[in-house]
């Protein structure tokens, strides 16, 4: 109900209002203030009344924290599964997919071993050699000098 107002911050509200308005006026702006939120609200809920009678029986339920777009938002599309919405999040469970290509790559090294030759004959590509050969040169990129 305080918005955020701590006890401290209250303290300083009170003895803020005590020296703005005295200790005499104090007790007559308070029962004015509650007068005024009292109408605000019979005020409020009578629209609410009027607008929910207008509408008709077909929106007997109708609540006017719907028209957030959050609660919106969440009981029609989120709540509803009409759209298949909870598949498409589920689907995108990437640890899952993660730990599969972990499981590939693992046994894959342990099948063929990790330093040994792979069975095809050719170079291992991804295995560092120990001396470079004569005639291997890195490439030469123009556009990267």
């Amino acid at each position: 109900m305080f918005f955020d107002i701590g006890p401290l911050e209250l303290i300083a509200l009170i003895i803020l209002a005590v020296l703005i308005f005295g200790p005499d006026k104090l007790p007559k702006v308070i029962q004015d203030a509650a007068r005024f939120i009292r109408k605000v609200r019979e005020f409020s809920d009578s629209a609410k009344e009027d607008i929910r009678t207008e509408l008709g029986p077909d929106f007997k339920d109708f609540e006017f924290e719907d028209l957030n777009p959050k609660t919106f938002a969440r009981k029609h599309l989120l709540d509803k599964d009409e759209l298949g919405l909870k598949e498409i999040r589920n689907g995108f469970d990437f640890s899952k997919e993660m730990a599969e290509v972990g499981d590939v790559t693992q046994t894959r090294d342990t099948a063929g071993g990790v330093d040994s030759a792979p069975s095809s004959g050719g170079s291992d590509l991804l295995r560092k050699r120990d001396k470079p050969e004569r005639d291997d040169r890195p490439p030469f990129d123009s556009d990267a000098t």
